[in-house]
C-alpha cells in the first residue's frame, strides 16, 4: 500500500501587487523551502522524543510512523510561500508538474495534500481547486485523496467536490497545525481499513469576518468551535469551519462550514446546525479599532493603571501574514510625535537600512529614510538618524507554539533606536509572533513597557499571556480590517462586506 504525500501552500491577497514567483516557493523564510522526494520525509520527521514541527505535513508524517506505516509513504514535492499576491503562472504549473508527474510515476492507495486553501493564481482564481480536480484526474474516482487546511480558507465547490477529506484547523493563532495534520492521518486510515465513504454537505456563510475579529481566543469565535464540536457530537460527525481570507477578489471568498457523516440527512443537519450558530453570532464579530494616535494615547495611559507587563499594539493593517508589506511606519511615527519613554516595534522589512546598519557597525549613527516604501496609501519613509544597538545574521530558533520547530530566515538584522523606541529591522517579512523574535536580538519582551507587533492575531498565542493590554490599530498599510474597504469585483452578489454590527463600527 503506498500513500502519497506532498503540499502546495499559498495565502494570497490579491489586492497585493507583488506576485508570488518560483523563486518564492523554491526559497526557506518562514516555512522550509522546495521539499522532493526522501528530503520531505526527512525535514519533516520530528527526531525522536521531540513534538512534530507544528507543520500539517510533519503532523501526518509522524502520526503515519507512530502507526507503523512510515514506509508506506511515498513523498512527492512540498512547498510554500510567505503571504502575498497572485502566485505566478510559472509557479502554480511548475509545483503542479512536481505532484502529478509523481502521482503518474507508481499506482497509489491513497493521497494526501497540505494545502492552505485560499491560494489563487494568475490563471486560476481557485487554484488549490484546479490542484485537486488535477489530482483526481491522475488518481481516478475511488482512490482516496484528503487534504488540510487553514483556517483562513476560501473553500469551494470544486474543492470539496475533489476531495474524500479536507479538514481545517480549529485555532487562530494556528498552534493546532501539525495536530490537524495528524487528525487527516487517522481519518485516512479508518478509511483504508473499511470505513465506508463519508457523505458531504456544506454552507457558504454570506458575509467576511475581518481578520482580527477571528481570534479562537476570544468571543465569538472561540464559542463557535466549542459548538461545532458539540455539534459534532450530537450527529457523530466531523465539521469544518473555515472563517476565510477576507482579502481575496475572488468568488469563492469568504467563510464556509462542511460536514461528513454516515449519511447524507445527517450530514446536512450538522452543517445547518453550525450555519444556524455563525449566523446567531455575525454581529459579535466587531470590536474597538484605534488610529495610531489614539493607539499610542491610550498605551501611555494603560502604563499608569496599575498592572504589569507592556501594552500591546497590533499593527494590524501591515501584517506579513496577510500580503502586508510590513515596512509602513505610521505607528512608529505615532510613537515618536508621543515622546514615548521606551517602546519596541517590528518587525520593520527593509533590507537597505539593514545592510547599512551592519555596514556601519553597533554603536554607530546612521541617517535613514527607514521603511515606508510599499505605497500603502498615507504612508512615507521616516527620515532620522539612529543608533544601531545589536547586529544579527537573522537565522533564528523558534520557541513559540505556533512556529514550534521552525527556523526562521530573517536575512540581515539590526536592532535601531532613534529617541525612546527601538526598531528591530530585517530583511525577509515575518511575523512578530514569537518571543524569540525579540530576544534575538537582545530585546526581553517581558521588560518592555509598549511593544508594536505586525502580525493581526498570531503574536497573541506568545506575547498575550505577557500583556497588561492588547490595542488593534488600523495605521497606514495594504490590507484594510475592515473588508468593505476593499475594492471588490468578483465577490458575489448576496455576499455581504462585513458582517453586521450590533453597534456602529467606531
Amino acid at each position: 500500500m503506498h500513500i502519497a504525500v506532498g503540499g502546495f501552500q499559498h495565502e494570497t491577497n490579491t489586492f497585493s501587487q507583488v506576485a508570488a514567483g518560483w523563486a518564492d516557493f523554491l526559497a526557506a523564510d518562514t516555512w522550509p523551502g522546495l521539499l522532493q522526494g526522501d528530503a520531505l520525509i526527512s525535514q519533516m520527521m520530528p527526531t525522536a522524543g521531540t513534538a512534530p514541527r507544528n507543520i500539517p505535513i510533519a503532523g501526518f508524517i509522524d502520526a503515519a510512523r507512530n502507526a507503523g506505516a512510515q514506509g508506506r509513504l511515498l513523498p512527492l514535492a512540498w512547498s510554500a510561500a510567505g503571504p502575498a499576491g497572485r502566485v505566478t503562472r510559472e509557479a502554480f504549473e511548475n509545483m503542479a508538474a512536481l505532484l502529478l508527474e509523481g502521482l503518474r510515476r507508481q499506482p497509489v492507495d491513497a493521497v494526501y495534500l497540505d494545502l492552505h486553501g485560499a491560494m489563487a493564481a494568475e490563471h486560476a482564481d481557485d487554484a488549490d481547486g484546479e490542484l485537486l480536480r488535477r489530482v483526481r484526474a491522475v488518481i481516478g474516482p475511488h482512490v482516496p485523496l484528503v487534504a488540510s487546511l487553514d483556517l483562513h480558507a476560501n473553500v469551494s465547490a470544486q474543492m470539496l467536490e475533489s476531495a474524500d477529506l479536507l479538514l481545517a484547523y480549529r485555532t487562530y493563532p494556528h498552534t493546532d497545525m501539525a495536530a490537524t495534520g495528524a487528525a487527516v492521518w487517522h481519518w485516512l486510515a479508518r478509511h483504508l481499513s473499511g470505513a465506508p465513504r463519508a457523505h458531504m454537505a456544506w454552507q457558504r456563510v454570506p458575509f467576511l469576518i475581518p481578520m482580527c475579529w477571528q481570534s479562537t481566543g476570544a468571543a465569538p469565535a472561540d464559542t463557535l468551535y466549542r459548538t461545532l464540536q458539540q455539534i459534532e457530537t450530537r450527529h457523530a460527525a466531523q465539521l469544518s469551519f473555515a472563517m476565510g481570507f477576507p482579502a481575496a477578489d475572488v468568488a469563492k471568498c469568504g467563510p464556509t462550514l462542511w460536514a461528513y457523516a454516515h449519511d447524507d440527512e445527517t450530514a446536512q443537519r450538522a452543517a445547518r446546525d453550525m450555519l444556524d450558530a455563525v449566523l446567531a453570532a455575525e454581529a459579535q464579530f466587531d470590536g474597538e479599532i484605534l488610529d495610531p494616535d489614539q493607539a499610542v494615547t491610550r498605551a501611555l495611559q494603560l502604563l499608569c493603571d496599575e498592572g504589569t507587563g507592556p501594552v500591546l499594539i497590533a499593527d494590524a493593517q501591515d501584517n506579513p501574514g496577510a500580503g502586508g508589506s510590513a515596512d509602513t511606519t505610521g505607528l512608529l511615527k505615532a510613537l515618536l510625535a508621543a515622546d514615548v519613554p521606551q517602546a519596541v516595534l517590528g518587525l520593520l522589512v527593509d533590507p537597505q537600512a539593514a545592510q547599512l546598519a551592519h555596514a556601519a557597525g553597533v554603536g554607530a549613527s546612521v541617517s535613514l529614510a527607514l521603511g515606508g516604501r510599499s505605497g500603502a496609501p498615507g504612508d512615507t519613509p521616516l527620515h532620522g538618524h539612529f543608533i544601531v544597538e545589536k547586529l544579527h545574521p537573522g537565522e533564528v530558533e523558534a520557541s513559540g507554539s505556533v512556529f514550534r520547530g521552525y527556523r526562521l530566515t530573517l536575512g540581515p538584522s539590526a536592532c535601531l533606536r532613534i529617541a525612546g523606541v527601538r526598531v528591530v529591522v530585517v530583511s525577509k517579512p515575518v511575523q512578530l509572533l514569537d518571543l524569540a523574535l525579540l530576544r534575538f536580538i537582545g530585546i526581553e519582551p517581558a521588560q518592555q513597557q509598549i511593544i508594536v507587533l505586525k502580525s493581526m492575531v498570531h503574536f497573541r498565542a506568545d506575547f498575550a499571556p505577557l500583556a497588561r493590554a492588547i490595542l488593534v490599530c488600523a495605521a497606514p498599510g495594504l490590507l484594510a480590517l475592515d473588508p468593505a474597504l476593499m475594492p471588490w469585483t468578483r465577490l458575489p452578489d448576496g455576499v455581504r462586506r462585513s458582517p453586521r454590527k450590533s453597534v456602529p463600527h467606531p
